[in-house]
């Protein structure tokens, strides 16, 4: 029963693991937007999700265990490659951080985000209402 339970929420669990990781990414560039020489990174996002659900990542995403007896996580999403942002207009110091783009990025990231919890809330809720017979 857990595996069929862990294949129904697999990419879910993959995609959401996916824009926590692609959310620190932007507050990393966000907080780094007055260091000199920094360079803005962020990954394709749907490419890295093809990825992690083809079992292709190198498990950098895997599930934390706080205790012995937690099942281990399979580590199957993938850590995006990160790549460098190239900048529309340049800067004198060599940062590359366009607090504007990257507004808008974690904006949109966190509302997808907020929307891939809301559908796995809904399918908790429709599985729960089948199993009580409702």
């Amino acid at each position: 029963m857990t595996s069929k339970l862990d294949n129904a929420f697999s990419f879910q669990q993959q995609a959401l693991a996916l824009r926590a990781y692609r959310q620190q990414v932007l507050a990393g560039n966000i907080a780094n937007a007055d260091t000199p020489n920094y360079k803005a990174r962020d990954f394709d996002f749907s490419s890295a999700l093809q990825s992690a659900v083809a079992g292709r990542g190198d498990g950098a995403l895997s599930m934390a265990r706080t205790s012995s007896g937690h099942i281990a996580g399979g580590g199957s999403g993938a850590a995006a490659s990160l790549m460098y942002r190239v900048p529309v207009q340049g800067s004198v110091d060599g940062n590359t951080v366009e607090m504007d783009v990257e507004r808008a990025e974690f904006a949109e990231n966190a509302l997808q985000y907020q929307a891939g919890l809301t559908f796995i809330s809904g399918r908790i809720k429709t599985m729960r209402a089948a199993i009580q017979g409702q």
